[in-house]
């Protein structure tokens, strides 16, 4: 293995050491596990049984409870046995920041206790320190004294470990000499793993969340390489996208960030952290594991093509997938280049298009003044099959049409072809659009091996912008070979992607089209997006939208619901920006205030800040650290109390919950950062 997974164009599970946690096994080809966290008090012995059983009946076959002091970790037994005594046995994870005492405790009692060793034993102060390599190595001999005795507790008593990183909270020790950066990351994992392999302990599993999915697989990916190149072998891997939100918001980043890594083998248990109960988390965890449960990845039409690999190796030389960099492409219109990424909108499926159609992707029209309304999540094209319309567009809107229909229509200015590869090519110079020709290209899928040739002379057309897609089950790196492919070739037309479900919730939704399109948004591929349904998910999908009781559909139509899911996904993986952005953690026995209704609540009074980041975070491990990507905090730093920030910068402390919200939006305006809505 060259990189950080077995394959690019196959799907291959990463092997990975075995790890036992209370008779169930994680990692070496297991079945990947889901797992949540309860939010209640850890000294509330009963709530917390009863919220750790929602949890076990939703599916969770790991729960983390909190222990941040001895006396939590203490009660770990009385929760422990009370949930034996219901019959329950699935393992208990001790969740461990600041107190190694705390941990030492937790695991004679639980099946697994999880450390952050951003926190452990180092205490955050954001300062920079220059250290001489041997006072270096002297802090690591210090975090070895304080470290070791835990790893030779969960030796004698059997107990796993998981060593988790959060991006937020880098000691200010691997802060002065790697930066906020994956490599922090990677390398603060790594000085503890490094001390546990030396006591002959192995029991471990690692973690490398952020809030940002771009951050997180970015990291994720190092570490495998680094494990790899250093010992010759993995350590299972939990994946989770921390503080991801709620909503459409929170299951589309946990999705971006998870099924990154899934879809290449990478991951071997998995929580997705949502605000919201926790019960809830877990089948949005099961709908993203199961993809990979009966998946089987055949890329059949390519399987004698000895380029594939080949192409896998030489394009990487090029395009690092430790770093984020765009694909280079020359522009076309409004399309590839510096721009953005463009929302093309399905609307084939969604009968007569008359201006409120159009009210579902974005624009709205005024009558009285007659004028066009953009909104800030408005569609740049729409996709329709019947011809041109009988209304005057929005002044930005354009519309892609079959070649057949477009060749009669009259306004070749607002309305553009779209053609398969082979048309295209046989069609003559004269019959194209001399601006812009939409042309599809099938990625491999079985019976549809693209002409080389074909797609080579692509590249002096200064005009086709491709439009990928792949029926393979394995559809996202079928479509990241042909960017491969386009790379060898020397292609750089822009691209959009085209995803298409045939799922039938709206988690199920959500899940596939952030992973199949999100996945490739993050290594700088696509230049564009494009989600639709097949038919048979198309009918009776507004029915099944909405039947859903999830509070983020509010009444959508189809046409609506993947509209927002575009733009939500761009959002994700920070290619576009169209809204305001919230870094909420999931809560826990920590919190200091209802988060789940605080956050409504301040969602309801900033949503319409694009491009702000507010964290709202329930206590101070989530804090200052966890929000490093956040322009703006709302923390609980006691009972009924809560500290603002700029950054990380404290700005007002101990501010009564009971005006904090109006305190944010002061310290917004303070800093010119808020418009009225």
């Amino acid at each position: 293995m060259q990189w950080y997974c077995e394959s690019l164009t196959e799907y291959k599970r990463l092997k990975t050491r075995e790890v036992n946690v209370g008779g169930l096994l994680i990692g070496n080809f297991n079945p990947i596990r889901v797992q949540t966290m309860t939010t209640t008090d850890t000294m509330d012995t009963i709530a917390t049984v009863e919220q750790t059983i929602r949890c076990i009946e939703a599916g969770a076959e790991l729960v983390r409870i909190t222990a941040p002091s001895k006396k939590e970790a203490e009660n770990l037994l009385n929760i422990r046995n009370e949930l034996h005594k219901r019959r329950y046995k699935t393992p208990l994870i001790a969740d461990i920041h600041f107190t190694p005492n705390a941990a030492e405790i937790a695991a004679r009692i639980v099946e697994k206790v999880r450390v952050n060793p951003g926190n452990y034993i180092d205490k955050k102060k954001f300062e920079f320190i220059e250290y001489t390599d041997a006072e270096y190595n002297a802090e690591i001999e210090r975090i070895r004294t304080r470290f070791t005795p835990l790893v030779k507790i969960c030796k004698e008593y059997g107990t796993a470990m998981r060593i988790g990183t959060n991006h937020g909270s880098l000691s200010d020790r691997i802060m002065s000499r790697y930066g906020d950066t994956p490599v922090g990351m990677v390398e603060s994992a790594m000085e503890f793993l490094r001390i546990a392999r030396d006591e002959n302990y192995h029991n471990i599993i690692l973690s490398m969340k952020s809030s940002n999915p771009q951050v997180m697989v970015q990291a994720y990916r190092l570490l495998v390489h680094q494990m790899t190149e250093e010992f010759g072998e993995n350590y299972p891997l939990h994946l989770g996208v921390t503080e991801a939100g709620d909503g459409e918001d929170g299951r589309i980043k946990s999705a971006i960030g998870i099924g990154t890594l899934l879809e290449d083998g990478v991951g071997d248990t998995i929580r997705v952290s949502l605000t919201e109960d926790p019960e809830f988390e877990i089948p949005v965890c099961k709908d993203i594991v199961k993809r990979y449960e009966v998946i089987s990845y055949q890329l059949s039409a390519i399987s004698n093509e000895p380029s594939a690999e080949s192409a896998h190796s030489s394009q990487l030389t090029a395009h690092s997938p430790f770093e984020y960099r765009r694909r280079e492409t020359f522009v076309i219109d409004n399309i590839g280049g510096h721009h953005v990424p463009v929302v093309v909108a399905d609307l084939s499926k969604a009968g007569d298009i008359t201006p409120e159609t159009l009210q579902r992707v974005g624009y709205s029209y005024d009558e009285i003044p007659d004028k066009w309304n953009i909104g800030d999540q408005a569609a740049d094209y729409i996709y329709i099959e019947n011809g041109a319309l009988n209304f005057a567009l929005p002044g930005t809107l354009k519309v892609i049409l079959p070649a057949s229909q477009w060749k009669d229509c009259k306004d070749k200015e607002k309305y553009f072809p779209i053609y398969r590869l082979k048309e295209y090519t046989n069609t003559a110079a004269e019959n194209k659009s001399k601006a812009i020709n939409f042309v599809m290209i099938d990625c491999y899928s079985q019976g549809a091996v693209a002409d080389e040739n074909e797609i080579a002379a692509l590249k002096n057309d200064g005009s086709a912008v491709l439009c990928l897609s792949s029926a393979n089950t394995n559809a996202m790196q079928s479509v990241r070979l042909m960017f491969l492919t386009l790379e060898n070739l020397g292609v750089r037309n822009p691209a959009i992607l085209i995803t298409d479900s045939n799922k039938t919730t709206p988690d199920e939704h959500l899940i596939h089209f952030a992973t199949e399109t999100g996945a490739l948004l993050l290594d700088g591929f696509g230049d564009g997006i494009c989600l639709g349904m097949t038919t048979a998910a198309y009918s009776g999908s507004y029915a099944q939208l909405n039947a859903s009781g999830r509070n983020y559909i509010n009444n959508k139509s189809v046409e609506q619901f993947i509209n927002s899911t575009a733009f939500s996904i761009l959002q994700a993986t920070r290619t576009r920006i169209s809204k305001t952005e919230y870094i909420s953690c999931p809560s826990c026995g920590r919190t200091l205030f209802d988060l789940q209704e605080t956050t409504a609540k301040i969602r309801a009074v900033t949503h319409h800040l694009k491009g702000v980041k507010i964290a709202i975070m329930g206590c101070i491990v989530n804090g200052p650290g966890e929000m490093a990507d956040a322009d703006f905090g709302y923390v609980g730093s006691g009972p009924g109390k809560i500290t603002l920030y700029k950054g990380k910068e404290v700005v007002k402390r101990s501010v009564s919950s009971d005006i904090a919200v109006e305190e944010l939006i002061n310290l917004l305006k303070e800093n010119d950062a808020w418009v009225e809505p």
